[in-house]
């Protein structure tokens, strides 16, 4: 991320969780970023707390290993709300998932909600 606000601030702590392969790294990138009864939910996920979004995210790995998460396009932030879009793919390549998401930070600055929408999956994802 180029910019240093706030939203691009709080989205690049949520990739860096996204991204985090090893579980102790994953589970402090998590805390780091999450509220510890966060609700991510999209549209093949809804969960709430730190333990069930480490889970979701160790799955994702499983099903897209080497895979990363990246920022496309800008952060729009305002208020204690903030949108983005992320790509999942091979490092410098095109993703081949899309995604959308919408996230409620709380007082602390931590996410305390995020609403995930997929703009792009490959077929049997």
């Amino acid at each position: 991320m180029t910019t240093t606000t706030p939203g691009a601030t709080i989205a690049q702590r949520y990739l860096e969780a996204w991204n985090a392969t090893d579980s102790a790294e994953r589970r402090a990138a998590i805390e780091a970023a999450f509220a510890p009864d966060a609700r991510y939910v999209d549209p093949l996920a809804d969960v709430t707390g730190t333990e069930a979004l480490d889970a979701l995210i160790a799955g994702v790995h499983q099903q897209f290993p080497g895979m990363r998460f990246g920022p496309v396009g800008d952060v729009d932030a305002h208020h204690d709300v903030c949108r983005f879009r992320w790509g999942l793919g091979p490092e410098g390549a095109e993703p081949l998932v899309i995604g959308f998401d919408v996230v409620a930070v709380g007082e602390d600055g931590r996410i305390t909600g995020v609403h995930g929408f997929l703009d792009k999956v490959p077929a049997g994802a």
